[in-house]
């Protein structure tokens, strides 16, 4: 198993390191992978791969959700650079299945609010209105093959549509973890995310009527589909290493160092902290930056780096359950920021 992690981590990183594109920015599709729909990864700057355990893990690195005790269930809202009107809701359900392995299940939806219909005869609209809609339902599976080796993958389906156009695809993400130190506090992982063949729109809104001479002064008129060019889905590799410093059995603060090699857009680095008091209270701080991410004028991203948030959890009975609140902000210029609350409860 040692060899087999090895062989992958070393392909993934040969990968990561031949796969950045800076001048691709923007030719992907499927962006919506690429959007963290839970509070606790935002408000990490998406830093957390190497620690991040539970459902949230099927973002970052699936391997995470070997963690899970015995069950979990998350739910996430996020209000998407606020201003826009974009809502992003997430449900995630995390089962133990065995002593090894754990199933999880995540939905994903993004919502856009109503935008008139318009046509080339009315183009003020007044004919009605539509909401397209995204949405990534994920199945990912977990195992724990030793106390320092941890591996997942995920299948996800992918679907954005509007009322008479959509697109339907596959992707897949992989990843490892490996746990070390005298108190389990190091950790490494490496992820291949967002894998899966090319996507394609098609619907009857790709449809026109087009008139053609038949010869004699007639006409005559066709109904044709237009077929839309393929796109690729955002590929990308993340590698990250994460530390625990235990100051006592009721004090802990983690660090996180993420490295992200995308295949359609600039590569970036993202540091975290997390400091947790008595498992009841967590504060979190991030900061993603990439080239030129200060800069008005050169920066390819809305986000302009620093993240926070915070975890409030408390114990809801006797058989060991916890129930929290949390909450994640991203800065952005423009726009008001990214909003992130969820819930989250472990059986």
């Amino acid at each position: 198993m040692k060899k087999l992690s090895l062989i992958l981590v070393a392909a993934l990183t040969w990968i990561g390191a031949t796969a950045g594109n800076p001048d691709r920015a923007g030719s992907a599709g499927a962006s919506q992978l690429l959007i963290n729909p839970w509070a606790r990864n935002a408000a990490l700057a998406n830093s957390a791969m190497a620690s991040v355990n539970g459902i949230e893990s099927t973002f970052l690195n699936v391997a995470g959700l070997a963690f899970v005790k015995n069950t979990e269930l998350v739910f996430s809202n996020n209000q998407y650079l606020v201003g826009t009107g974009i809502q992003i809701n997430s449900l995630g359900l995390g089962k133990r299945l065995s002593e090894t392995g754990v199933l999880g299940i995540s939905v994903t939806n993004m919502r856009f609010g109503e935008i008139p219909i318009t046509e080339t005869g009315l183009p003020e609209g007044g004919i009605g209105s539509f909401s397209p809609t995204y949405t990534n339902i994920g199945l990912s599976y977990a195992k724990s093959f030793s106390n320092s080796i941890y591996a997942g993958i995920t299948a996800r389906l992918i679907s954005e549509a509007i009322y008479n156009v959509k697109a339907q695809g596959m992707s897949f993400d992989a990843g490892i973890r490996y746990v070390t130190g005298e108190k389990d506090n190091v950790r490494f992982g490496i992820t291949l995310r967002n894998v899966g063949p090319p996507m394609r729109y098609r619907g009857d809104g790709l449809s026109t009527d087009a008139t053609i001479s038949t010869g004699s002064g007639t006409t005559t008129t066709l109904n044709m589909d237009q077929r839309s060019e393929k796109f690729e889905l955002p590929s990308m590799v993340n590698v990250g290493f994460a530390y625990d410093f235990i100051f006592s059995e009721r004090s802990k603060l983690t660090t996180n160092l993420q490295f992200t090699s995308n295949s359609f857009t600039r590569d970036q680095f993202a540091f975290g902290a997390e400091y947790a008091f008595n498992n009841r209270f967590i504060l979190r701080g991030g900061y993603q930056y990439e080239m030129n991410v200060t800069s008005t004028e050169n920066r390819t991203t809305v986000f302009t780096g620093p993240a926070g948030g915070f975890t409030v959890q408390v114990p809801a009975g006797k058989n060991g359950t916890i129930l929290g609140l949390d909450y994640g902000y991203r800065v952005t210029n423009p726009f008001s920021g990214v909003h992130s609350i969820g819930v989250h409860v472990d059986l």
